[in-house]
């Protein structure tokens, strides 16, 4: 079973000093019309498998994307090639402009 952040609990654990990576899943067109308000990595989810060896597994990893689908399956695709922590950014961007961030918009 993949963990499941909110956006509020992403934001707090980073603040509180966790080093997590965002990976942002989205295709370009939506990271530009409605991007992350936090350092992220971009790696649209048809270019994971590929790009895999840009993330470290050993890292806390947090996957967003637009409302939650994508990204949980890719979180579960990390998941099951090694990566020790993986979570679901739950609701993604649309809810990162719900609870936190109302200027991003939605789409």
């Amino acid at each position: 079973m993949i963990k499941e952040l909110s956006p509020s609990e992403f934001v707090a654990r980073r603040a509180a000093g966790a080093d997590m990576t965002l990976v942002d899943v989205r295709e370009d067109w939506e990271v530009k019309l409605a991007p992350a308000p936090t350092e992220f990595l971009h790696i649209p989810m048809g270019q994971i498998a590929e790009r895999i060896g840009e993330l470290d597994p050993a890292k806390d990893t947090v996957v967003i994307c637009r409302s939650g689908g994508r990204s949980t399956q890719v979180a579960r695709f990390l998941d099951q090639h090694g990566f020790m922590s993986v979570a679901n950014l739950s609701g993604g961007i649309l809810a990162w402009s719900a609870e936190l961030d109302p200027s991003i918009p939605t789409y």
